[in-house]
């Protein structure tokens, strides 16, 4: 195991970042680790709403050195792959499928080049596509990590049906376009109280600054009422009766209780209803970048996806 102390500041000598193109010609970012000697399979990573790999090159590397065949990809319309809305930091989409046939396109691709067993791992709006994509049957992975997956907001309390036609009348009302929330005073500025939804670690935390800094185009802030209105619709999707339930894959799902941006509630009923669903629960110590949290929180993180790894790819084999 190679213990040189990882830079969360640098893309690593020995990662390739490229772009793929989708179906319609869009071109979309990747980052690629080498095949290691004797790998033990492959993994796919995707990030999660106004997100970019950057953030998760310290988890990427880690797996990286455990033996995988490591990528990653930004979604199209964020990060480093253009947009989709009027104006740059605003993330929108005029509907999930469009990402969900993203996934498809790129998972079939990225499986032609790496070795098996292959994984798929998605963090928070990321997590929610990756299970969009597996009910549908896009996608075919051998075992499937899920970090604070989207699937579910925080502080919903009106029945699922009654918020969705509430984003649906406010994305009518206006440009679909349009932020849904206000972010700070000057756009794409990151406000002083973000730290606090997202993690523990102050350290952690400025490597993403330091990123949005060195990268400019990475910055993202709110999400669109389209983009707010088509994440109820897709969320509806998922509760359909039978949807997880057919779900054979083995699934991990790692979820905080002081998470204040996705609902650990839907969490805990997708963990009860996937035939093969397993759920990590942290407490009051982690928030919402559980990949990104102090270490106490990430080392048990990631040797919980480690384990998991072990028996469901073994299992798969």
């Amino acid at each position: 195991m190679n213990h040189t102390p990882i830079d969360r500041r640098a893309i690593p000598a020995h990662a390739i970042e490229s772009r793929w193109q989708a179906s319609d010609g869009w071109p979309i970012r990747r980052i690629d680790w080498p095949v290691p000697e004797a790998p033990r399979g492959s993994i796919l990573f995707l990030p999660g709403r106004g997100d970019c790999y950057e953030k998760y090159l310290e988890t990427l590397e880690q797996w990286h050195r455990a033996g995988w065949a490591v990528s990653a990809s930004d979604w199209r319309g964020q990060a480093g792959s253009g947009r989709l809305g009027n104006d740059p930091v605003t993330g929108h989409v005029s509907d999930f499928a469009d990402w969900v046939n993203d996934l498809a396109l790129l998972w079939s691709q990225w499986k032609e080049t790496r070795p098996g067993p292959h994984v798929l791992a998605g963090h928070s709006m990321g997590g929610h596509l990756v299970l969009r994509a597996l009910t549908e049957g896009r996608v075919d992975p051998a075992a499937v990590v899920l970090s604070a997956p989207m699937l579910g907001f925080f502080g919903t309390v009106l029945p699922l049906p009654v918020m969705h036609g509430a984003a649906r009348l406010m994305k009518r009302l206006g440009d679909a376009a349009r932020p849904a929330w206000k972010w700070s005073e000057k756009p794409g500025q990151v406000p002083a109280s973000r730290i606090t939804l997202l993690t523990h670690d102050p350290v952690r935390y400025a490597d993403e600054l330091w990123w949005r800094d060195a990268r400019p185009e990475l910055v993202m802030g709110p999400g669109s009422w389209g983009w707010v209105e088509r994440a109820y619709a897709s969320t509806r999707v998922l509760n359909r009766p039978g949807v997880l339930e057919r779900v054979q894959t083995p699934v991990l799902l790692l979820g905080a209780e002081n998470d204040r941006l996705v609902d650990m509630r839907a969490i805990e009923r997708a963990a009860a209803r996937l035939p093969q669903g397993e759920l990590v629960r942290f407490g009051a110590g982690s928030r919402h970048e559980i990949l990104r949290e102090a270490d106490p929180v990430r080392d048990r993180a990631m040797a919980a996806i480690d384990a998991f790894l072990d028996h469901a790819v073994a299992a798969s084999g």
